[in-house]
């Protein structure tokens, strides 16, 4: 059974307009469903099977797609910000209306940030559930033991819950020691939080994939659309994932 989503939802999902001005327009009497004038705001309808229009012209659901952006430092991974600071709408053009970003990547940090209109999908890629890893290269203070290490992969303790990461030394400099850290949890800061609790912050981090999707050789500030047949593979080897 397709899901039903109030009317306003998804007229603003269509970008058509602001949920706002969409029930605006429904309390207006602007707005059919099936040829049969709608006033109330708390409508549903199925997107696919249920005929929309506003105003005599018919509208309808975007197609699904997805996109990655390698995220600058200084980008907020939100589509807006009460602080006026540039956020991940920055990179989207009009046809990518409808994306949100899957998840967040802090202000300082840079890297891969998948955006998508697939609601599906990007909860699937988010909860912790399917275990879907977001691998890291993170550089941070001081030369990390062994004993550190295995302490991190046994799990952390934090304020909001024990961490657990996959860590493997990549480089080790004179004051610093790069890592590649991999995890199936998208809790704010975790990566940053979890390496300042052991005394090691983090100098800079560096997403390089989430789950299946890869940031390949983008560089900072550019995006990548996927094709049709990008999409759907990511799609068929998430969803396949239980």
């Amino acid at each position: 059974m397709k899901n039903k989503v109030r009317l306003q939802k998804y007229l603003a999902e269509c970008g058509e307009c602001s949920r706002r001005k969409a029930e605006e327009l429904i309390v207006a009497g602007k707005v059919r469903v099936n040829t049969v004038v709608v006033k109330e705001l708390g409508t549903k309808v199925t997107p696919g099977e249920d005929r929309v229009t506003v105003s005599n012209r018919s509208v309808f659901p975007p197609k699904k797609g997805a996109m990655i952006l390698n995220k600058p430092r200084g980008v907020v991974s939100t589509m807006s910000d009460p602080g006026n600071r540039e956020t991940v709408a920055h990179f989207l053009s009009k046809k990518q209306k409808g994306y949100f970003p899957v998840g967040r990547l802090d202000y300082d940090s840079t890297g891969l940030v998948v955006l998508t209109n697939d609601g599906e999908l990007a909860q699937r890629l988010s909860h912790p559930r399917y275990g879907f890893d977001r691998v890291y290269q993170v550089k941070v203070s001081g030369e990390i033991s062994d004993k550190t290490l295995r302490r991190i992969e046994r799990g952390v303790r934090l304020r909001d819950g024990v961490v657990k990461a996959k860590v493997k030394v990549t480089k080790k400099h004179s004051d610093a020691t790069s890592l590649e850290v991999s995890i199936s949890i998208g809790k704010n800061r975790v990566v940053r939080r979890l390496m300042e609790h052991l005394r090691h912050p983090v100098q800079q981090l560096h997403r390089i994939s989430h789950g299946p999707v890869k940031i390949g050789k983008l560089k900072p500030g550019q995006t990548y659309v996927l094709s049709d047949q990008e999409y759907e593979k990511i799609v068929e080897m998430v969803m396949g994932k239980e």
